[in-house]
């Protein structure tokens, strides 16, 4: 059946205009919202019974590295260095195109359990096509919404070869994929490419890359964390044209407020991962000194190696996080708390949604409960101990639900979730293949260190 009626939700459309409902239907054709209201009657249309549910529209994490779903848990105790010598200069390097696969795979289904509708992928663990083809395949039968950022792998390099910080990304290989699995703007997953950028690589290959960018019309990210290789890197990139809100930046919590000006004056957006910042040392995110400039953000789970990917727990995290700061700036300034709560959970709950949409430029698609969207819908059953009664629904997700008061999740009209379970036949084989990745890749590793 091609139309779905969903009848007398609570819905949170995420839409100014179109507002809120305590009661509600939702009609949906194929992939598409073709009406939302009161009292909508339609012929020949499946009925979804979503009294004492609350409809809200998909979330939206904008940086993961779904490849580390078999890792999960070893990197939780480690500092940045641990990190960054561990995985990619050793277990990086075991990985094979299965593991890719089953990685991207189930790490894509635990997003889609969780709520998250659509992700950005930030997978720079692809040495060969066969890894990216993998790791794609992973992400198309999992059927969730995102953008497949192709990356630069950080392996040590043979003998003979070149650094990793003076290898461009593979034109002919970023052009392979816009060209035959991207072809297409339409589909579930769209193409960008995950670069070294100024702090990793050297300037002929920042401006080589984000050339590649331009002449592909992709989205361009890139982790910025420390200590830059190429100093002015983006003042040139920016005296050339080349940043745009398609350049997305990743962390850089320290850089200076001039540079920082810069960037938000170049229309360059950025994903913050308040989590895994403040374990790793990267320091305060840069939630607070966005908002104070205005500049355009998203918020990420990244590391699955070291922390949760649900989607509910970071915005919860970065919420508290930023009130934190803002309450610290006052007490500097008039030595008490803040008389007033400076950043409040409907706009914390945008950041996940219409504002993340935004950010990635398929707000025209995704990111609120609106009659010609995407069907990608979240459903919370609340008659439960811990969401009764529902006095402000935004307050009720935020601070008192939990991602197993998710029952049924949809991602382009179709439904994956349903009854608090995905539907997927064969999970407990795949959650096996993914163990026994994980475990081998770890095995590996351990061996050679001995």
């Amino acid at each position: 059946m091609d139309k779905i009626l969903i009848k007398n939700a609570r819905i949170i459309t995420m839409d100014s205009n179109l507002g809120d409902f305590k009661n509600a239907d939702i009609l949906i054709h194929n992939d598409k919202i073709i009406q939302v209201g009161e009292n909508i009657n339609v012929d020949n249309a499946e009925i979804i019974d979503a009294t004492n549910f609350l409809i809200t529209p998909g979330l939206i994490n904008t940086h993961i590295h779904t490849w580390q779903t078999g890792l999960r848990g070893i990197a939780s105790d480690w500092t940045l260095s641990d990190y960054l010598e561990s995985i990619h200069k050793g277990l990086a390097s075991f990985y094979k195109p299965d593991d890719m696969y089953i990685a991207n795979y189930i790490g894509a289904l635990y997003q889609i359990n969780t709520g998250a509708t659509t992700i950005v992928d930030w997978c720079h663990n692809n040495p060969t096509p066969d890894h990216t083809d993998a790791a794609i395949r992973g992400l198309e039968e999992s059927n969730i919404r995102g953008i497949f950022l192709h990356g630069s792998p950080k392996h040590e390099p043979k003998k003979g070869q070149p650094h990793y910080s003076e290898t461009p990304m593979p034109r002919d290989e970023v052009a392979r994929l816009k060209n035959s699995i991207f072809s297409s703007d339409d589909n579930l997953l769209n193409l960008g490419i995950s670069i070294l950028g100024p702090q990793q690589s050297t300037l002929e290959v920042c401006k080589k890359d984000f050339q590649l960018a331009k002449d592909l019309d992709l989205i361009i990210s890139m982790h910025i964390g420390g200590k830059f290789l190429t100093p002015d890197g983006f003042d040139v990139l920016k005296n050339m044209g080349l940043l745009n809100k398609k350049t997305n930046i990743v962390h850089a919590n320290n850089i200076s407020n001039e540079m920082l000006d810069s960037l938000v004056n170049s229309n360059v957006t950025f994903s913050i991962t308040p989590e895994e910042e403040l374990q790793m040392g990267f320091g305060n995110p840069l939630t607070k000194r966005l908002l104070d400039r205005n500049g355009v953000f998203g918020f990420g789970s990244d590391i699955e190696s070291a922390m949760s990917g649900d989607m509910l727990n970071v915005i919860r995290f970065a919420l508290q996080a930023v009130r934190h700061e803002y309450t610290l700036e006052n007490y500097q300034i008039n030595q008490s708390p803040p008389a007033e709560m400076k950043v409040k959970t409907r706009q914390a709950f945008e950041w996940a949604t219409i504002d993340a949409a935004k950010m990635l430029g398929i707000d025209d698609k995704v990111g609120s409960i609106v009659p010609g969207k995407k069907a990608d819908l979240i459903m919370f059953k609340t008659n439960k101990i811990n969401f009764t009664p529902i006095h402000d629904p935004i307050s009720s997700i935020l601070f008192h639900s939990n991602s197993n008061d998710i029952d049924t999740v949809m991602v382009d009209g179709k439904v994956l979730k349903s009854g608090g379970q995905l539907l997927n036949n064969n999970l407990e084989k795949d959650l096996k293949l993914l163990s026994d990745s994980g475990y081998r890749i770890i095995e590996k590793y351990e061996n050679q260190e001995k």
